[in-house]
């Protein structure tokens, strides 16, 4: 599911998380600063209603592909941006920049949302490619044109119980660990926007 980082099954918890990230906003302010997308035409990849909402909210015209599969049904050149949120581009290739490329009008531009790590989230999920290689000058990202804006959010919860009981119930001991850490109810969460304008000028 494209609205969250991670994939909850129980709808209880996946709600809890929904409510708790990134609430003072950054994330779409960041995408808006690379972007712009108010008022331009934008594709969003992997759906997520949530998402496609604020992106909505900051004025963009949001055509959403639930399941990228590597082709768009879009016309060459028309639209502005492509936005993708967690679950696509993880093991991208090349034909799939020259896809977004080839819907992209002069100028477009490609946000791709990841996690960046070095945070407290990081600590619950263990040793994943997108805390380390990404990032690298030598990684997939940067080597294909891409830069990186790195947003510092939280995962924030009403009581320290609230965030002790969702990060317990998802990550069990690794989440008592963490929470045994904390001085407020939120978790650090860093988010990397890799971001590239077409042809990866």
């Amino acid at each position: 599911m494209a609205d969250l980082p991670i994939d909850l099954a129980n709808p209880t918890l996946a709600g809890r998380l929904l409510r708790s990230l990134d609430v003072e906003g950054k994330v779409p302010r960041a995408i808006e600063a690379l972007g712009p997308v108010g008022g331009r035409e934008v594709i969003l990849l992997g759906g997520g209603t949530t998402r496609a909402r604020q992106l909505e909210e900051l004025g963009a015209r949001v055509s959403v592909v639930d399941d990228w599969t590597g082709h768009l049904e879009r016309p060459d050149a028309s639209v502005d941006a492509v936005v993708s949120f967690w679950s696509g581009f993880r093991d991208a290739g090349l034909d799939e920049l020259h896809e977004v490329d080839r819907v992209l009008r002069s100028a477009g531009r490609l946000l791709v949302v990841h996690d960046y790590g070095r945070d407290d989230v990081s600590r619950l999920r263990g040793d994943l490619p997108e805390y380390g290689s990404w990032s690298r000058r030598d990684g997939w990202f940067l080597r294909n044109g891409f830069r990186i804006r790195v947003v510092h959010c939280f995962w924030t919860f009403d009581t320290m119980d609230a965030v002790a009981t969702f990060v317990e119930d998802v990550f069990g001991a690794a989440g008592s660990a963490v929470v045994a850490t904390l001085k407020r109810p939120r978790l650090s969460y860093n988010v990397a926007i890799y971001h590239r304008t077409r042809g990866g000028a």
